[in-house]
C-alpha cells in the first residue's frame, strides 16, 4: 500500500508527479527546485535556491509527520559544480549531523540552479 503526500507550502507544477510517495517505512520526496512556491519563479542565486529546495522538502515531509531529521538519502543535481561550496554551506546549516547519505551530480536544469530529491525513513531519525 502506498500513501501520497502533497503540501500547499511546496511548489505545485502542472506536471504528472506527486510531491511524495510513501511505500512501507520509506517516503520518497520528488525533486524540488528553488522557486517561489506561489509564483513558480526561480529565486536569485544558488544560496537562495538551495535553501528553498530544503524548505520545500521539509514542508512535504511535515505532511507525513516527519522532519528533515528523518532523511536518510539526498540526491542533488547542480547546474554547475562550481556552486558546490555554497550548496554545501547552506546544506550544512539546514540539516543536522549525522548527515544523510548524499550524491551530487551536474545536470542540465534549464532555468534552475539546483534540484534536490530526498528519501526519508519513517521508523526513526538519523542518529537514533
Amino acid at each position: 500500500m502506498t500513501t501520497i503526500y502533497t503540501s500547499d507550502k511546496a511548489p505545485k507544477f502542472p506536471l504528472p508527479f506527486s510531491h511524495a510517495v510513501q511505500a512501507g517505512d520509506m517516503i520518497y520526496v520528488a525533486g524540488q527546485v528553488g522557486v517561489n512556491p506561489a509564483t513558480l519563479e526561480p529565486l536569485d542565486g544558488i544560496r537562495e535556491q538551495t535553501a528553498q529546495c530544503i524548505r520545500n522538502i521539509e514542508a512535504i515531509l511535515q505532511e507525513a509527520g516527519l522532519t528533515l531529521d528523518h532523511i536518510v538519502r539526498i540526491t542533488t543535481h547542480l547546474a554547475s559544480l562550481d556552486d558546490q561550496p555554497v550548496y554545501n554551506e547552506v546544506y550544512a546549516s539546514m540539516l543536522k549531523p549525522p548527515y544523510p547519505a548524499r550524491m551530487t551530480v551536474s545536470s542540465s536544469l534549464g532555468p534552475y540552479l539546483i534540484e534536490m530529491e530526498a528519501t526519508a525513513y519513517v521508523g526513526s531519525k538519523r542518529g537514533e
